[in-house]
């Protein structure tokens, strides 16, 4: 299930007349480094060597039950390090309550699942732990029938002060706060150091499907259709080759001092704001500001029907200072017509530090050249590319051919999924158990597993 990467970063920067070298800061493994075993081939970023549970007791997943033995909720809750295998494929229907993953070396495998694989409604994951690799879900949490505004703010996926944390090849839509985000407490300790430590750091977001955030649902706050809000502080975080569909804002967003790469996203159909950074000085109050970093790389932005006039790629706001790195991005509204690269949205004194390289380097990313961007995220990203389901179709068709809009509700495109569970025992023999890499791509259940109950 090896996918096809694209030229080495080296030379994608080279192109440029720029090499990116690695990053050399203290405790982090680069490309200079002695080589190290990879989640799984084609893991990049920071996170790439994350262990997950490798090497730990496999877990079946055998029912489809919101929590209970058998569930995903008590392989998730269980302590050591742990590969979650799934015997069933189906929906799991969360029923308003979360996930919450505080065990570390977790590897969620949902390649194993008996065709159509795994969906889970009405919930999401939050991830406070280290070493945790999450493969191949699909995340629907949708609006659970309530009333807008009532208070349900729900991610399909999120991290709370977690390290090592790779979320690769999902389907995440339909959630009434962001649809993936890496979070925690903007200050823990004293410096700004122990400020970074204690956020979310060492992310890799790679390959996900984040689309159709739901706009005016039950979030408190009203609208709050979202992609992706990466908190204060958080760090070594690499976003790269999602395709982020149809979200009001946030595709994503940096906050205050986020250092990370942003690089080969397919962006269409924003609102009123695409990639963002922003540092709100009435959230830091007497702290001292840290200068974020942003490398804005070989991105793909293409209007839609909601995206307003004029969107830039990238916006700058509130307040502070942001060291950005922009190169060979691709910027056009729905006619094809060209987009500018750069806006701000504060008349604060806020600093943008536009820089001639990179902020520093990225382990083990092989960039594409912007050409290659929008073709290879819609072939390749999100949950199962052999074994799509209607709702990633319905996005990725719309996204190719300029279709679709923001949507309120789940209920304006079919609502909640409703399949036919199936069940398929697991073979470890057919598994490479380090990687939980296919031994032969046939392994891969594309739809011909029986079905039952």
């Amino acid at each position: 299930m090896k996918l096809p990467f694209g030229r080495s970063i080296s030379s994608f920067f080279l192109a440029s007349s720029m090499l990116f070298l690695p990053a050399c800061s203290e405790g982090h493994s680069t490309q200079a480094a002695d080589a190290v075993e990879l989640a799984f081939p084609g893991a990049m970023g920071w996170a790439a060597d994350t262990v997950g549970g490798r090497g730990g007791e496999i877990l079946k997943v055998t029912n489809l039950n919101s929590d209970g033995p058998g569930s995903l909720r008590a392989a998730l809750s269980a302590e050591g390090p742990r590969i979650v295998v799934f015997e069933v494929g189906g929906v799991i229907d969360l029923e308003g309550d979360n996930i919450r993953i505080n065990q570390p070396n977790l590897t969620i495998a949902g390649q194993t699942a008996p065709s159509p694989g795994i969906t889970i409604i009405k919930g999401g994951l939050i991830i406070s732990t280290n070493d945790v690799i999450v493969r191949h879900l699909r995340i629907r949490p949708g609006d659970l029938g309530e009333a807008p505004r009532s208070g349900r703010d729900i991610d399909a996926i999120t991290t709370s002060s977690a390290y090592n944390v790779i979320v690769d090849h999902n389907s995440l839509t339909w959630a009434t706060d962001e649809n993936l985000s890496a979070s925690g407490p903007r200050f823990t300790g004293e410096t700004p150091d122990e400020w970074r430590d204690g956020a979310s750091h060492r992310i890799s977001f790679t390959n996900n499907i984040i689309a159709e955030g739901l706009a005016n649902s039950t979030h408190a706050k009203g609208e709050h259709s979202k992609g992706s809000l990466i908190h204060d502080n958080t760090s070594d975080i690499l976003i790269a080759r999602n395709l982020y569909a149809h979200n009001y804002e946030r595709s994503p967003l940096f906050k205050g001092g986020v250092r990370g790469a942003i690089v080969n996203n397919f962006i269409f159909n924003p609102g009123q704001r695409a990639i963002h950074y922003n540092l709100q000085a009435l959230e830091w109050g007497d702290a001292e500001y840290q200068t974020g970093e942003m490398d804005v790389v070989g991105n793909v932005l293409r209007g839609g029907h909601d995206t307003m006039p004029g969107l830039p790629l990238v916006m700058i706001g509130g307040n502070g200072s942001a060291k950005l790195y922009a190169a060979k991005n691709i910027a056009v509204d729905l006619y094809g017509n060209p987009l500018p690269k750069l806006g701000r949205y504060t008349t604060d004194s806020s600093g943008l530090i536009e820089i001639a390289s990179p902020n520093g380097g990225i382990p083990n990313l092989e960039g594409l050249e912007p050409e290659e961007v929008e073709r290879h995220v819609l072939s390749h990203a999100g949950a199962r590319p052999w074994d799509r389901d209607g709702h990633d179709v319905r996005v990725l068709a719309d996204a190719a051919e300029g279709r679709g809009k923001i949507i309120d509700s789940q209920e304006e495109v079919g609502g909640y999924p409703e399949v036919e569970m199936t069940r398929k025992p697991f073979d470890p023999a057919l598994w490479d158990l380090n990687t939980m890499e296919p031994l032969d791509p046939a392994t891969l259940d594309d739809g011909e597993s029986a079905r039952g109950t």
